[in-house]
């Protein structure tokens, strides 16, 4: 059954008509700013401000990071951000896992993991990443959040990272090694 010309235009226009009758809801964005998730809508002028001025990086290829001077978010809603996870597989007890720990002097969350990282039995390094050094390495690492530790094995490869002194009880219960 063929449509005449005058029918398809028809439908068109009825088409167009309730497309602009269309009326969707407000997204709500939600970001981590000081260790949990909250609505952006809720911040208060301090806490939007430190939004606005965090240091942001994207990667480039696999191997390497730049600076980023979009905003934060435009940032969250491109698909190449790597999602920081902690990793949950079983390893043995192995004395070759070192660590490095990402931190920045302003950071809340920073002192307790530092303590924490401090009195293990690992052997590590702390980067600080308000030097351009460490914004460096950690955007090359792909750390988007300070405090970061990252684990490896002894073939240098990452097997864990945390961000919370919780997560890293459960890494150290997870690889068996004293904390």
């Amino acid at each position: 059954m063929a449509r005449t010309l005058q029918e398809v235009e028809k439908e068109i226009q009825e088409v167009e008509n309730q497309l602009k009758n269309v009326h969707g809801t407000e997204t709500e964005v939600y970001a981590r700013i000081v260790g949990y998730y909250r609505a952006i809508r809720n911040w208060n002028n301090g806490k939007k401000d430190e939004y606005k001025n965090r240091k942001l990086f994207e990667m480039n290829s696999e191997t390497e990071a730049t600076p980023k001077a979009e905003t934060n978010e435009e940032f969250y809603t491109q698909s190449n951000i790597i999602e920081n996870k902690v990793v949950t597989e079983n390893k043995s007890q192995d004395s070759s896992i070192t660590y490095e720990m990402f931190t920045r002097k302003t950071c809340p969350n920073c002192p307790a993991v530092k303590e924490y990282m401090q009195n293990t039995s690992l052997q590590g390094i702390n980067i600080d990443v308000d030097t351009e050094e460490g914004f460096n390495q950690a955007a090359h690492k792909g750390v988007f959040a300070s405090p970061t530790v990252i684990f490896y094995d002894s073939d240098k490869q990452e097997i864990y990272r945390a961000h919370t002194v919780e997560e890293l009880t459960e890494i150290f219960e997870t690889i068996s090694v004293s904390a």
